[in-house]
């Protein structure tokens, strides 16, 4: 049995078997056709955070595939009514697969020592997996493949820029990010990088401008994420230079195709002219969410 933790737990051959399967879903899916692979099988959503694209795309993904999925809010008493052993030997006895969208990170590892099922990580305070293995996926999409791809992602070395960092270093993709230097990806995170990756072209700056000249990709998230909204006005003050604007696009090559998680703070982080302009491929990066988590549940349930 296998969980997912971080991205750190698949190798690079595995993320392709998991691409193969979700690409061969997603044409079916465009034919109309939608195969009862996990036919009976059920998913626990274990959210503490709030959600629109984790939530829906995994409930909608599980039913195209035959199964049903169950969300599991406060209401289950996670954490406060029963340990959180008793808890999850519990509940992995009802389901065949858990995804947990939590703050802090070691519970979604307590609950993946405890589960007898797969544990799929929907976005903890160090990583966000599934989203960075869909961002891949729409790169590889959009310009044919990832043989000599640039990432440039532009912000906070948050939780979204880490699990990107270890995808691009994982598929030979530069990647490159750009934050002042109180907002860059922490040392421990990079050493590790660095360890397990020797060959990873990564680039570390403070100049968005410097980071977008080559890129395939211009990439942003928000500047205050959940739980950080005590610190928001200080980190517009300091993230304010480091806005994805249409002057910052036409620094990137003319290829290049913006990105971003969602939700935005349009006005912020990104400008409307970029997010709904051309170059922009949001709509369709949201939309794949649910075909890679498709090859996800698929690659877990039926091929590990």
């Amino acid at each position: 049995m296998r969980h997912l933790l971080t991205l750190f737990d698949l190798t690079a051959a595995e993320i392709g078997e998991i691409f193969q399967i979700a690409q061969e879903l997603k044409d079916k899916f465009q034919q109309g056709i939608r195969e009862p692979i996990l036919s009976e099988c059920v998913m626990g959503l274990l959210f503490e955070k709030p959600s629109l694209r984790t939530r829906v795309s995994f409930e909608a993904g599980m039913t195209h595939l035959g199964g049903t999925c169950h969300f599991l809010g406060s209401d289950v008493g996670w954490g406060t009514r029963e340990s959180l052993k008793d808890f999850t030997e519990v509940l992995s006895q009802y389901v065949d697969v858990i995804v947990c969208r939590t703050r802090d990170h070691s519970q979604v590892e307590q609950l993946a020592t405890y589960s007898t099922c797969p544990v799929i990580n929907g976005l903890t305070s160090d990583g966000h997996p599934c989203q960075a293995l869909t961002d891949l996926f729409t790169l590889r999409e959009l310009h044919g493949s990832l043989e000599g791809r640039s990432l440039a992602y532009i912000g906070d070395g948050n939780n979204v820029a880490r699990s990107l960092a270890v995808a691009c270093a994982k598929l030979h993709v530069k990647f490159s990010i750009a934050a002042p230097q109180k907002y860059q990806l922490n040392g421990q995170f990079m050493k590790r990088l660095k360890r397990e990756y020797p060959d990873v072209d990564v680039r570390v700056t403070d100049d968005p401008q410097a980071a977008v000249e080559d890129a395939s990709c211009v990439y942003t998230d928000v500047w205050a994420s959940m739980g950080q909204e005590a610190e928001s006005q200080q980190r517009r003050r300091d993230f304010a230079a480091y806005q994805v604007n249409a002057s910052l696009m036409s620094l990137a090559p003319a290829a290049a195709r913006f990105l971003h998680c969602l939700p935005a703070h349009r006005g912020e982080e990104v400008t409307d002219d970029v997010i709904d302009g051309p170059q922009s491929a949001v709509v369709q990066q949201a939309a794949n969410r649910m075909h890679v988590q498709k090859g996800i549940l698929v690659w877990l349930l039926t091929k590990t």
